[in-house]
């Protein structure tokens, strides 16, 4: 049974990282995304790239077996196997150009415990502020979510064909990309590219394709649309996991001042839903 009071202690802790915005991770996502000349502004980050900064750097003595950092320190010590980015909320309040110091703060926002005695999810809000100088430049919401043994569902969320889109890319991330990815982000959650623990750990049935690379691509498919966007805000939320080698679609619904965004796999339906909005 998860002790529900002693979680909310995490509530209003908050922590400081500082960095500096370089070209270097930037180009590599480029390169990851394939992109010769990528569709957005030179000079500033792109929407989404402050993921790319601000990493983790536990020691390796403070890694735990899924290849997480252990919590308790900052995040709440929750006993449950399993850690997933459920989802974000975003809003680019300024943009933040190459050679910044930024600063994140972030703050636990909530901590919240959901199912039945033994059956329990806890769900975590951070709250991520991007300072550069002494504005805040970049704020999010991110959502963590806590699960049990039990896989997490990969039904659809209907069994209808693909909703009607305006512009559909079909793609497959393979082993290599899901790397190159974790490398990127220094993320060594094992589900990501150590098969034998994906399939014989965590009981999935491929190695999962991380959440923010999945709402980084649907991103960039707007931004391919639409080079010339200013994105103000951006959210997302993960709904089941896609696999490598899986092919689904990215989807865009919608014009340049704002879209709706989705992955769809035939046969299982939407696996992250998202949303953007721009200013030309």
């Amino acid at each position: 049974m998860i002790d529900a009071a002693f979680l909310q202690g995490w509530v209003g802790r908050s922590e400081l990282r500082h960095d500096v915005v370089t070209p270097a991770p930037i180009d590599r996502l480029a390169a990851l995304l394939d992109h010769a000349t990528p569709p957005w502004r030179p000079g500033v980050l792109p929407p989404l790239g402050h993921w790319l900064f601000h990493l983790p750097d536990a020691r390796q003595s403070g890694i735990g077996p899924d290849g997480h950092p252990l919590t308790g320190g900052f995040l709440p010590p929750v006993r449950l196997p399993r850690r997933m980015w459920a989802g974000s909320r975003i809003q680019f309040h300024h943009p933040v150009a190459y050679g910044a110091e930024i600063v994140r703060r972030s703050t636990i926002a909530s901590v919240e415990v959901k199912g039945a005695p033994g059956d329990e999810k806890v769900f975590v809000t951070v709250r991520h502020d991007i300072l550069d100088g002494d504005r805040v430049a970049i704020a999010e919401e991110q959502d963590i979510v806590y699960l049990g043994d039990a896989p997490r569902s990969t039904r659809p969320d209907h069994d209808g064909a693909r909703p009607v889109a305006d512009a559909v890319r079909s793609i497959a991330i393979d082993p290599v990309q899901l790397f190159r990815y974790s490398a990127l982000t220094f993320n060594a959650h094992r589900i990501h590219y150590d098969r034998d623990y994906a399939t014989g750990v965590e009981i999935y049935p491929g190695l999962v394709v991380q959440g923010p690379l999945l709402a980084t691509l649907l991103m960039d498919h707007f931004l391919r649309a639409h080079p010339e966007a200013i994105v103000t805000s951006f959210r997302f939320r993960a709904r089941a996991p896609l696999f490598d080698g899986e092919t689904f679609d990215l989807c865009q619904v919608g014009a340049d001042a704002g879209a709706d965004l989705f992955t769809f796999v035939e046969g299982r339906g939407r696996t992250m839903t998202a949303s953007v909005m721009a200013a030309s």
